[in-house]
């Protein structure tokens, strides 16, 4: 294949896998973006919700209640915007982390709850049959949460123009 062939080829294997992980960044920054929409108008079910997991401590569980609507924005708003993407997406997979854990902790020791995910939360008794999906959607998010990580440039990103890279260097 002639040098320029390859370099068309490769330009456009590059261009094809940013526009897919750009796709990858709105969709994450979609669901986090409305995670927060749906909690921030209710703080005090955000508190509710962290509380019925069990796991941690009142004073803990409440600030954590209050403080995860607030931090769901700012990395849905960072990753809407492309700007310190990979940090942003750092955050995103440790946030899903914690949410499978905290599914799975309720789910092994029998508690059904609205997981609270995007408002709402405290006791449900139907939710347990629930747990299966909430766990796969949250680990497929932090699997693409992940990928930002490893390779969180992408097109349309604020990060291009304040931290601009070689071409020739970008994977």
């Amino acid at each position: 294949m002639p040098p320029s062939v390859q370099a068309m080829s490769r330009w456009t294997t590059r261009n094809r896998g940013r526009l897919l992980r750009t796709v990858v960044r709105l969709v994450l920054a979609g669901v986090w973006l409305w995670a927060a929409a749906a909690k921030l108008p209710h703080p005090e079910s955000s508190v509710t919700a962290v509380r019925a997991y069990q796991i941690l401590p009142g004073n803990l569980a409440d600030t954590v209640g209050h403080a995860l609507p607030i931090v769901e924005a700012m990395v849905g708003i960072l990753l809407l915007i492309g700007f310190l993407t990979r940090p942003a997406a750092v955050v995103s997979l440790l946030l899903y982390a914690a949410f499978v854990i905290g599914v799975a902790s309720v789910w092994i020791r029998g508690i059904s709850i609205d997981c609270g995910c995007f408002g709402g939360g405290g006791a449900d008794p139907n939710a347990i049959h629930e747990y299966p999906w909430i766990v796969a959607r949250d680990v497929a998010l932090a699997a693409l949460s992940l990928w930002l990580v490893l390779r969180p440039r992408t097109r349309a990103a604020l990060d291009d123009v304040v931290f601009p890279t070689s071409e020739r260097f970008e994977p």
